[in-house]
């Protein structure tokens, strides 16, 4: 289980501290069919069932969405979710072989505060199935695992940075030219300490190649590198202050 993340998940994330050898092989939870313990029967897993232990827990809403990456696709006879002995939901799957991720929204109503719920995927052709416990915060959150729409291209949210978003280290492109380098004369829009801006940058005499805008450029200002001419001031504007012996000057020389 991957979102929200299971307790052995947290283990192998570091965000557990001693949790033994399932630190190495989180996928591998697997017992008998019909157990309700997190461990599966497997004693040197059965860590994962000390309620003693400080387990992370994932705010959520009502409605979840539980994610599965699966190492192995273990053709499927059902996926049963249980809070303590009721079972919440099941996922009839026939005997399929399932793709590499699986996920199911299950609705939560009813339920609120902390909460452990016991995921179980039961394998078709042998007697046994994985076993994950995750632990929740009900009402603290918007849907846990849920996977957010795509943002509309004109959107705030369609900033993207290969860093935070919300640092001041992206420029891209203005939609409808995703996926290319931007150049002179290009409008870019990108975060400068947490709001979105843009500029058109500038055109440099004698360029003829792209330019890539990096963060290993800027100086601090939101389009990395742009030190070429700026544009003409607006009417009644007071002249730009230049320092002696700056690039301004040498210019006007």
């Amino acid at each position: 289980m991957s979102s929200p993340p299971s307790r052995q998940a947290m283990c192998a994330q570091g965000r557990v501290a001693n949790c033994g050898a399932i630190v190495y092989e989180p996928q591998s939870v697997e017992g008998p069919k019909g157990q309700m313990n997190c461990h599966g029967g497997v004693g040197r897993f059965s860590v994962l069932s000390d309620e003693s232990r400080a387990w992370p827990a994932t705010p959520v809403g009502n409605s979840v969405t539980f994610n599965w990456v699966l190492t192995a696709r273990h053709s499927t006879s059902h996926w049963d979710y249980y809070i303590g002995n009721k079972k919440i939901a099941t996922f009839n799957d026939g005997g399929r072989q399932p793709g590499a991720t699986v996920s199911h929204v299950v609705n939560l109503s009813g339920y609120s505060g902390r909460q452990k719920v016991l995921a179980v995927w039961n394998i078709a052709d042998t007697v046994n199935a994985f076993y994950s416990c995750i632990d929740l915060q009900v009402g603290g959150g918007s849907g846990g695992g849920s996977t957010p729409p795509p943002a509309h291209p004109d959107s705030d949210q369609a900033v993207h940075a290969r860093a935070d978003p919300g640092s001041d280290q992206a420029v891209h492109p203005a939609p409808g030219h995703p996926g290319r380098d931007v150049e002179g004369g290009d409008l870019v829009r990108g975060r400068r300490q947490g709001h979105l801006r843009r500029c058109r940058l500038p055109v440099h005499p004698g360029a003829h190649r792209p330019r890539r805008v990096g963060a290993a450029e800027r100086p601090g200002s939101l389009a990395a590198g742009l030190t070429g001419p700026r544009a003409p001031r607006r009417p009644g504007a007071a002249p730009a202050r230049r320092e002696p012996g700056s690039d301004q000057e040498r210019r006007r020389e």
